[in-house]
């Protein structure tokens, strides 16, 4: 096991690298990628893009820049800017900026995520033990419904409910409308800010892993050693927690890191709808300002989280299914 994580860690390393070459030839040599151009202003003279190329290093052949930039990311330069790199619009360095924002987006992604594996699993376990009955169709209602609304109509929905009505009405009891408040402020408004995006970004997964763990569990109540434990005289609660759940999440756990990685990265819609300064929020902010350095350091993060949650999963793997083994 230990050599298996050593070298998932090291193709980590490679994926990060290829994401960051690829997406830096993209963003500084495809047209019109030359950020100097647009840092010297609205109408540039060829001596100010030239200091501007000069000044970032952007003069130098592709590999002294892509390294460079590489560099800057994982630790700083020697112009005193930290890990990240710097902004090309705001000269200033990206990394408070992105670690701030990561902070907000974290809460945001591990609180759904707690939500929607709260809602999701159970349901589709209740749904896979009395498959076609009534409490059967009204789950599977929901999970329709949670996969065909938009989350930002559903965004729509709740600040209206939980919000608007109560604020007119002068109620006592009011969801905070939008927009974050940290939990050094107080616990309980942290959490009033937070439980609308939770949930709201939490029942399109929800509805997903309800179908998806009753689909499964549904598959492995019928294998043949479902029966033998039946027949050793294993209660029926052990036959289903201990030998179907325990097999049929396998495929569950696969899709929760990807859907994790993916969310670590910028939940877009969620966080413009209830204007959380996260990480999505900058996202459209620097494709507007088309600032390059603030979206290479975006998609790399990304891909960072999509990768390490990928290892997370293998490792989870040999611990829910014994026939998994890493050497």
């Amino acid at each position: 096991m230990g050599r298996y994580i050593i070298r998932r860690l090291l193709w980590v390393v490679f994926v990060l690298l290829l994401v960051t070459l690829i997406t830096y030839l993209i963003f500084f040599k495809l047209p019109p990628g030359d950020p100097a151009v647009r840092f010297a202003g609205k109408q540039p003279t060829a001596a100010s893009i030239a200091e501007v190329k000069k000044q970032f290093g952007l003069d130098k052949p592709f590999v002294i820049q892509y390294a460079l930039f590489v560099k800057r990311f994982f630790g700083g330069d020697k112009d005193g800017w930290p890990g990240m790199g710097f902004s090309f619009n705001t000269r200033s360095a990206l990394h408070p900026i992105i670690t701030s924002r990561l902070v907000i987006t974290a809460q945001l992604a591990l609180g759904a995520a707690l939500v929607w594996i709260l809602l999701g699993i159970p349901i589709g376990v209740l749904s896979a033990l009395r498959p076609r009955s009534l409490g059967d169709r009204i789950a599977m209602g929901f999970a329709l419904f949670g996969v065909s609304a938009p989350v930002f109509w559903l965004g729509l929905i709740f600040l209206y409910l939980f919000w608007y009505i109560p604020t007119q009405h002068h109620w006592a009891i009011a969801a905070a409308g939008s927009g974050y408040i940290a939990i050094g402020k107080g616990f309980f408004t942290w959490l009033n800010h937070m439980i609308m995006p939770w949930v709201v970004l939490a029942l399109l997964f929800a509805a997903f892993y309800a179908r998806m763990s009753r689909g499964n569990l549904i598959e492995t109540m019928s294998e043949d050693y479902i029966r033998t434990a039946r027949a050793k005289g294993l209660s029926e609660r052990r036959v289903v927690f201990k030998h179907g759940l325990r097999a049929s999440l396998t495929p569950v756990v696969t899709m929760f890191g990807m859907d994790l990685g993916v969310l670590l990265g910028g939940a877009v819609i969620t966080e413009t709808v209830f204007n959380l300064q996260g990480m999505g929020n900058y996202i459209i902010q620097s494709v507007r300002g088309a600032d390059y350095n603030a979206i290479l350091d975006i998609t790399v993060i990304a891909a960072f989280f999509v990768t390490v949650m990928n290892l997370f999963v293998d490792i989870v793997y040999a611990f829910l299914d014994p026939r998994v083994r890493y050497s």
